[in-house]
């Protein structure tokens, strides 16, 4: 696996499932596309029920995923309460 690695952490809103249907097929959109281009490699809900997400960045700057996130129909409607981005320093995996 090549380039620095980075996490983009959501929290949800309590009410996310019933409130995503008019944004989630852009929301996932946004994120296939940069899967296509190598730069996701995966991404999804937390949580039972769910509380957040997670999506892996890898190779991308911490100031791109800014831009990214600020950009989510799913921050736009409110539906993120809060979100991060950390660095995340791998020590095993088995995803080349």
């Amino acid at each position: 696996m090549t380039g620095r690695l980075h996490i983009l952490r959501y929290d949800y809103a309590a009410d996310v499932i019933e409130r995503r249907g008019p944004y989630r097929d852009e929301h996932l959109e946004r994120i296939r596309e940069r899967a296509g281009r190598g730069e996701i490699l995966m991404a999804g809900a937390t949580g039972d029920p769910v509380s957040g997400a997670a999506i892996v960045f890898r190779g991308v700057d911490a100031a791109e995923i800014e831009r990214f996130a600020a950009a989510d129909p799913y921050v736009a409607a409110g539906l993120v309460t809060a979100w991060r981005i950390e660095p995340w320093n791998v020590v095993v995996s088995s995803v080349s």
